[in-house]
C-alpha cells in the first residue's frame, strides 16, 4: 500500500514513502518548506568524480532550459547527463536551485579567468586601471560573443514571472554570489588597498551595471550595441568605477 508521512525537522520538510514522488520528489530527496527556501543552492558531494558531475548536471541543463524553458523536467535533466535524478538533487537540491547555477555559471565564468587573473598577477607598482580595463574587455567580449549568456539572463526575465520562486532565489542569493568571480577580485583589490570599497555588494552591482548591464538591454529586444559603442561603454564604464572607488591619494 502506498503511503506518505510528511514532519517538518526545524524548517525542513521531509517527505517519505512509496508514493513520494507523487509530490515531486524522490523518496531520498529532502526539500526545503517553501518555495524560496527550497530553490536556494546546497553544498553538493565532494571530490573529483562529484565535480565531473557537477558539471555534466550544469552543461545539460544549461542546454534544456535553453531549448525548453523551464517547464523541462528532472529527469530530462539528469538523462541528458548520465546522472540519477537523485544525484541531481543531491548537488543542487531543486530545480529552482539548478536553474540558478546555470545562470550564474554563464554570467560569472567569462570573467572568472580574466578579472581573477589580472588581480592575481598585480604587482603594487603596475596600472590598476590598465588591468581592470583588459579584463573587462574580455568579460564583455565573451558574453557577447557566446548567445547562449544573453539567451539565459533574458530566460531569468520571463521565466519568473510564470515560476515566481525564481525571483526569490534570485534575490536572496546576492549579487556577491551571483558573480563570486567578481566579488573575490574587488575584495582582494580593497584588502591590499589598491581600491577602497566600503559595500562590496553595491560595489559588485555598480561594475556589472557599466559593464555588462546595456548589452542585456539591448539583447532582450533582440539587438546588440556596435563595437565602438561597447569600447566605450568599457573604458568609461572601468574610469567611472575607478574615480569612485580609487583610494584618497596621500
Amino acid at each position: 500500500m502506498n503511503s506518505t508521512v510528511q514532519f517538518r525537522c526545524g524548517t525542513r520538510l521531509l517527505i517519505m514513502g512509496t508514493n513520494a514522488r507523487e509530490h515531486g520528489h524522490p523518496a531520498e530527496h529532502v526539500g526545503d518548506a517553501g518555495d524560496a527556501a527550497g530553490a536556494t543552492a546546497r553544498r553538493g558531494p565532494a571530490g573529483a568524480r562529484a565535480e565531473r558531475k557537477r558539471e555534466a548536471i550544469i552543461t545539460a541543463a544549461r542546454a534544456l532550459f535553453l531549448r525548453d524553458g523551464f517547464d523541462v523536467s528532472v529527469d530530462q535533466i539528469a538523462a541528458e547527463a548520465g546522472v540519477s535524478k537523485v544525484t541531481v538533487y543531491n548537488h543542487f537540491g531543486s530545480k529552482q536551485a539548478l536553474f540558478v547555477e546555470v545562470v550564474k555559471d554563464a554570467m560569472d565564468a567569462p570573467l572568472g579567468d580574466t578579472l581573477v587573473g589580472a588581480v592575481d598577477g598585480l604587482a603594487e607598482g603596475d596600472d590598476l586601471r590598465t588591468a581592470i580595463t583588459d579584463a573587462a574587455r574580455a568579460w564583455v567580449r565573451r558574453i557577447r560573443s557566446d548567445p547562449d549568456v544573453l539567451a539565459l539572463r533574458n530566460l531569468v526575465a520571463r521565466e519568473a514571472h510564470r515560476v515566481p520562486e525564481l525571483h526569490a532565489v534570485w534575490r536572496e542569493s546576492g549579487p556577491q554570489l551571483h558573480h563570486p568571480a567578481a566579488s573575490g577580485a574587488l575584495a582582494e583589490l580593497a584588502a591590499t588597498g589598491r581600491l577602497t570599497i566600503p559595500d562590496p555588494e553595491v560595489a559588485v552591482l555598480q561594475l556589472y551595471a557599466l559593464l555588462v548591464f546595456p548589452h542585456l538591454v539591448f539583447s532582450a529586444y533582440g539587438t546588440e550595441l556596435d563595437d565602438a559603442l561597447a569600447e566605450r561603454l568599457t573604458t568609461t564604464g572601468v574610469d567611472m568605477f575607478l574615480a569612485y572607488y580609487a583610494p584618497e591619494p596621500p
